[in-house]
């Protein structure tokens, strides 16, 4: 069943269904890549409700997408606001039920649109989504693969609700940039995180930032465990 948060009701995450909660960590503030920062501001006006009402992120796997989508959650729950972030690719073989009720949200996620493309329920479930959200005056915020005009989406109204406002395509963030955010975030933990070590995680590891930043607190708490520091062949023993 969706969250029954009233718009104007601090959100708690731990009251959320798990299907609808979002990973701790992930902030606009560890977000890396200077050439998405129109994309940032924009998602940050989103969350406050300061913003457009509808916004669409697409690029290839692994760029952050997922990262500032749940950053927006991130930001908007810390205000009090009511927010649900759905990752449609563990969605679609669920009754579309699931998305009734989420007009009444102040901020609604919705991850992996290219999931559904193709799905005619579910297609139709997003389109009246979208008239829904629309209505009540709640924000939208969409990723997917591909532009809207890109996705496979078989409902023409549902494609041209997609592009009803901004669309942004996400710039996988430089290597640099990425050592910078990991090394942030291990200080933010308590350990230091040498350069060589972070560009051996960034070569050998799956890209994208959640992945990485996953691995990073594994790492750490197998570092606490063994009372060793993060060397690249300490590392290399564990991944």
């Amino acid at each position: 069943m969706p969250p029954e948060h009233a718009a104007n009701t601090p959100p708690v995450k731990e009251q959320l269904p798990l299907a609808y909660a979002w990973r701790d960590g992930l902030s606009f503030d560890n977000f890396c890549g200077a050439e998405n920062a129109a994309v940032v501001q924009s998602l940050q006006h989103g969350a406050d409700g300061s913003g457009d009402q509808f916004t669409y992120l697409w690029g290839a796997p692994g760029v952050g997408k997922s990262h500032l989508l749940q950053a927006a959650c991130q930001r908007a729950a810390q205000r009090g606001r009511a927010v649900a972030y759905l990752p449609l690719a563990e969605f679609v073989d669920m009754p579309v039920e699931a998305l009734e009720g989420l007009e009444g949200l102040a901020l609604v996620c919705l991850d992996d649109v290219q999931a559904v493309a193709g799905v005619t329920h579910w297609e139709e479930a997003l389109f009246h989504l979208y008239n829904r959200l629309r209505d009540s005056g709640a924000v939208l915020l969409a990723a997917g693969d591909a532009s809207p005009a890109g996705l496979a989406i078989e409902l023409p109204d549902l494609r041209s609700r997609l592009g009803w406002g901004p669309v942004f395509r996400v710039q996988e963030p430089q290597e640099d940039e990425k050592i910078h955010a990991l090394q942030a975030r291990a200080k933010a933990r308590g350990f230091d995180l040498p350069d060589e070590v972070a560009r051996y995680l960034i070569r050998r590891s799956p890209r994208d930032m959640t992945s990485l930043f996953a691995l990073l607190d594994r790492l750490d708490q197998a570092s606490l465990a063994q009372q060793r520091r993060l060397t690249i062949p300490f590392v290399r023993s564990l991944v």
